[in-house]
């Protein structure tokens, strides 16, 4: 992992929430805001922390229904422009969003 970890947490409809490390969250920010500008649907699926059974959830995602990213660090994790676009392929797919291992190259942008 990229420097120090902290969690952040992704809150769906009010009702669900998940915590992802922030850099990850960053992605998702990313690739989530530009379907849900362009007003696509669509699915996101993670694994679950082992504390909450280490099943799988999935959402689906509607510009209409309430999302927030709320980081935990302050600063704004540097983005990687490939694991972007490998994200964004993915949420373009039938079984939708969903986290894969961060790629080693790709230009990093930001701090």
């Amino acid at each position: 992992m990229h420097r120090e970890a902290y969690l952040g947490t992704l809150t769906y409809d009010s009702t669900l929430s998940a915590d992802f490390d922030d850099r990850t969250l960053a992605h998702l920010q990313i690739v989530i805001g530009a379907k849900l500008r362009r007003n696509e649907a669509f699915y996101f699926s993670w694994k679950d922390d082992e504390s909450i059974g280490d099943g799988r959830s999935v959402i689906w995602l509607h510009p209409t229904i309430p999302i927030s990213f709320k980081f935990f660090g302050g600063r704004q994790p540097s983005i990687n422009r490939a694991w972007i676009d490998e994200l964004m392929l993915l949420a373009n797919t039938p079984n939708g969003l969903h986290l894969v291992p961060e790629p080693e190259a790709g230009g990093m942008d930001g701090e």
